[in-house]
């Protein structure tokens, strides 16, 4: 069994560093609300730390889910910054969903400092980070991914290296990009169907056996048609991501223009006050005021 640090215990991070628990690791926790830790650590019976730098202090390997890239660098850098208490030889895998440029640049100060790195952002969910069933994409030195793969394997149905540094970021963008369309194009295909008169559940019951089956159709009709916005992926969070995306598409010229459509309709959902609605919610905007 490893010794393990994670930093960040969202509705993502808590039931991961749960599942390393769980598997037998010794975990010590961070989270900047104190609170979160405190109770992580009783529940879990691990430890926590005040700080990333103490609770990095002796890991082998320290784990981080934070918000984005100026959170990621408040953890990492600094006298109480992870990197503060990593010794040479350990390995920081970061799961934020951040940009590639920030992954770059964290590698190049990791090596400067006899670290290791891997960009890992996750998709699942709140859901699958619960259950153990993440899909986990990678980037880094192929020798660091071979030492860390087998313990985040505890949390995940699927781990891949997908190349250098920034390639784990660079796939969840594609990840992201794709979501996007797939919601727009259901939501709009429900509406559609409740348009016609056409009977909801038989349309979809049938269309998911199709060509037109999507993780998204199997999981979200019936709470969109039942305009119940409270499943998984807030719309803020959304936002920030395909922010990402966008962003990274004009340093290397891909066109996007579906994305940046459905993200300026999730703008209007946020301007609803549907900011901590799910992604599905796209739907409401085709509901009638």
């Amino acid at each position: 069994m490893t010794k393990v640090a994670f930093l960040g215990l969202g509705v993502m991070g808590s039931p991961m560093a749960g599942h390393l628990a769980k598997a037998g690791h010794e975990v010590t926790v961070y989270n900047r609300t104190a609170e979160k830790a405190e109770d992580w650590a009783a529940k879990h019976k691990g430890r926590m730390a005040a700080t990333p730098a103490a609770a990095a202090k002796g890991a082998e390997i320290v784990f981080s889910c934070v918000g984005n890239d100026g959170d990621l660098r408040a953890i990492v850098y600094g006298d109480t910054g992870a990197f503060a208490g990593m010794a040479k030889g350990a390995t920081l895998v970061d799961h934020t969903t951040a940009s590639a440029l920030v992954a770059r640049e964290i590698e190049a100060e990791a090596k400067q400092r006899g670290l290791g790195f891997l960009d890992a952002p996750v998709s699942g969910g709140q859901a699958g980070a619960e259950n153990g069933q993440l899909t986990i994409m990678v980037g880094g030195e192929a020798a660091t991914y071979a030492r860390a793969e087998p313990t985040a394997k505890v949390y995940a149905k699927a781990i891949t290296h997908m190349g250098p540094a920034g390639a784990g970021q660079l796939t969840k963008m594609v990840n992201q990009i794709c979501i996007a369309g797939l919601v727009q194009g259901l939501s709009e295909g429900l509406n559609f169907a409740m348009k016609a008169a056409l009977d909801p559940d038989k349309v979809l019951a049938t269309i998911s056996k199709g060509a037109a089956q999507s993780w998204q159709m199997d999981n979200r009709w019936k709470t969109m048609a039942q305009g119940k916005f409270d499943f998984g992926f807030a719309v803020d969070w959304m936002r920030k991501d395909l922010g990402i995306c966008l962003a990274e598409a004009k340093n290397n010229g891909a066109r996007l223009p579906v994305t940046a459509l459905v993200d300026q309709f999730y703008g209007q959902v946020q301007a609803r006050g549907g900011r901590r609605w799910d992604t599905s919610s796209l739907f409401h905007l085709l509901l009638k005021d």
